[in-house]
């Protein structure tokens, strides 16, 4: 059995940088030896049921004028833009009128750990952050299933 578990936020994570008071942040990690590129490229290759949601998403936000994927850069993991991408740690993420956010990736002690931040712009943000919660925890886990499996191929 995969054991994905609920942890804190590794010290070393640039997003320590960017936390604030009512900011939401959780952490998971799995045992992994891949980088934090192909870690990444594995979470963001989403499964058809996760992309399902996605598209559920885009259409009931439509009308609230929400980003359906982040602006188009010269580096991106799935549809988000690369922030900063070291040997250890890959930030990815954009911000909108909703809410800023970002996810790190990072490789640390043969872990995994995938991190989310949140910092909600307006009450549209804090109701949208709270909607999306149970999927955002399913999605997380699951993408950290994969890329433990994705570490046993290798």
């Amino acid at each position: 059995m995969i054991k994905v578990i609920s942890t804190h936020l590794p010290s070393k994570s640039t997003l320590h940088d960017r936390m604030k008071t009512k900011d939401f942040v959780d952490c998971y990690s799995v045992e992994s030896n891949l980088s934090p590129r192909q870690a990444a490229n594995i979470i963001t290759d989403f499964p058809g049921w996760a992309r399902l949601l996605v598209s559920i998403r885009n259409i009931v936000t439509t009308p609230f004028g929400l980003l359906k994927e982040g602006p188009k850069t010269e580096d991106q993991v799935g549809f988000f833009p690369v922030e900063s991408d070291t040997p250890t740690e890959l930030i990815a993420g954009f911000n909108d009128k909703h809410l800023d956010f970002r996810v790190s990736v990072m490789a640390l002690d043969g872990h995994i750990y995938l991190a989310t931040w949140v910092h909600p712009n307006n009450l549209l943000g804090r109701l949208y952050l709270k909607t999306i919660m149970p999927f955002h925890k399913l999605i997380s886990r699951d993408a950290l299933a994969r890329v433990h499996l994705g570490s046993v191929k290798v």
